[in-house]
């Protein structure tokens, strides 16, 4: 499972921002175990949490979470 790309999109912002998993964690009322292991591609992200990620870091979903190439090949040939 280790090849989610958004994982790296999570881990990348919050050390741009200087944000620590335990920071992130109080704010969006996500557990700081889960946060790491959705950075460490361990875990899927549920919408409700790909949104309150998304509204922590103050970006669309989308950015966050961007569609990967096998994503979008099986919505362009369907």
């Amino acid at each position: 499972m280790k090849d989610l790309n958004y994982s790296n999109n999570i881990y990348a912002l919050r050390k741009e921002r200087n944000v620590s998993q335990n920071k992130m964690a109080e704010a969006t009322g996500i557990s700081r175990r889960t946060i790491s292991m959705i950075e460490n591609g361990e875990q899927n992200v549920s919408l409700d949490y790909a949104y309150r990620i998304s509204a922590y870091f103050n970006l669309l979903v989308q950015e966050v979470f961007p569609e990967t190439k096998e994503e979008a090949e099986t919505t362009e040939t369907e």
